[in-house]
């Protein structure tokens, strides 16, 4: 007697998850760019879970701007806008994001994304290893380097990363070694990462594995730089006058992609890859000593004790998240893929325009 098929993804959340969602008025978004999937989470009219997804070749990073998000994708990247007004569904959901906009950047392998104060999009073009933001003519334009990394080049050398703003400017940013050789940092994945001051060009701390996801947050005891220490497993803030990583909370699995909210931290969590870049890191031990085996889902960790209060976990085809996001004051959010007739038949229409 055959046995049924297994569904090609399951999703699992913890008893209280939906609660806190509906509580705190927010829904969720991450990003699967083995899958090359962007996942929106929000509540069905019952309370349950409501789960949308859309395909995007090697969707990674996430950024929230107003009523718009923002994704990279495998050489785009795109600004959806939302179309409903405020009060306004369709099909049930209350946030419609439209994929409007789209610079063709060729494949740079973008990490993080980011908003700058004036409402350009910034990004971490790790494959040249700077700071860029997306133009009208070319690929890119640079806007910042490490010190240490002494040319412009297609080499991947440092593995830049991660992104966090303050005030709608860059301020830190995530290296995973300070190399200057193409793929350099390859060889220093257990100890070599570090957090750079983008303004003083100093790094703020050292000695980290594979840190991803710097954060600003102010939870009310004045601002706070976390960030995920994704080769440990280990979710923490720095302490930047003493140069220290604090851990907060053991993540399991390879920890990846940092939204947070009030006194909450949304963290993604992966399944590593059995290849070159994910073996032998201290990831491993630190899973057999807490005696589990990694998970592919996302963790809510409260800021000030620690623990992991939520979680959704992901069975099946989905092994690796990169990014998360928060979507605030929504309910159900959906987006538009380019794959189905929906976006072909979903037309705002502009203020008039007049003639020059």
């Amino acid at each position: 007697m055959n046995e049924p098929a297994k569904p090609l993804l399951e999703i699992q959340v913890s008893r209280h998850f939906t609660a806190w969602l509906e509580a705190a008025r927010i829904g969720l978004a991450f990003t699967t760019y083995q899958t090359g999937k962007l996942f929106l989470l929000g509540l069905e009219a019952n309370g349950r879970l409501a789960v949308f997804e859309r395909t995007f070749n090697r969707a990674m990073g996430l950024a929230v701007h107003g009523r718009q998000l923002y994704l990279s994708t495998l050489y785009q990247l795109w600004r959806f806008d939302d179309a409903l007004e405020p009060g306004q569904r369709h099909q049930g959901h209350d946030r419609l994001f439209v994929p409007q906009l789209a610079w063709t950047t060729g494949d740079l392998d973008i990490h993080d994304v980011a908003v700058l104060n004036d409402g350009t999009p910034v990004f971490v073009n790790t494959l040249f290893s700077c700071l860029a933001i997306p133009d009208v003519a070319t690929s890119f334009r640079p806007l910042w380097q490490p010190p240490f990394v002494t040319r412009l080049a297609a080499e991947d050398r440092c593995h830049l990363n991660g992104l966090a703003l303050r005030g709608g400017r860059p301020a830190y940013v995530t290296a995973v070694a300070r190399t200057d050789v193409a793929d350099g940092w390859r060889e220093r994945r257990a100890d070599g990462g570090i957090v750079i001051d983008v303004g003083t060009n100093e790094t703020v701390v050292a000695g980290l594995a594979m840190p991803h996801s710097p954060r600003l947050h102010d939870t009310g005891d004045g601002e706070q730089l976390y960030l995920l220490d994704s080769g440990t497993g280990r979710f923490g803030m720095v302490d930047r006058r003493r140069g220290r990583f604090e851990p907060i909370a053991f993540c399991p699995g390879y920890a990846r992609g940092l939204a947070l909210v009030d006194r909450w931290a949304v963290i993604g969590l992966s399944r590593p890859r059995d290849n070159k870049t994910f073996a032998g890191l201290p990831l491993d031990d630190a899973l057999e000593q807490h005696g589990v085996a990694p998970r592919s889902g996302l963790l809510v960790v409260d800021l000030v004790t620690g623990e992991t209060v939520h979680w959704l976990r992901l069975e099946g085809i989905v092994e690796e998240l990169y990014d998360t996001a928060i979507l605030t004051g929504t309910e159900r959010p959906m987006a538009l893929g380019l794959k189905t007739d929906e976006i072909r038949r979903t037309i705002g229409i502009g203020p008039p325009a007049t003639l020059p």
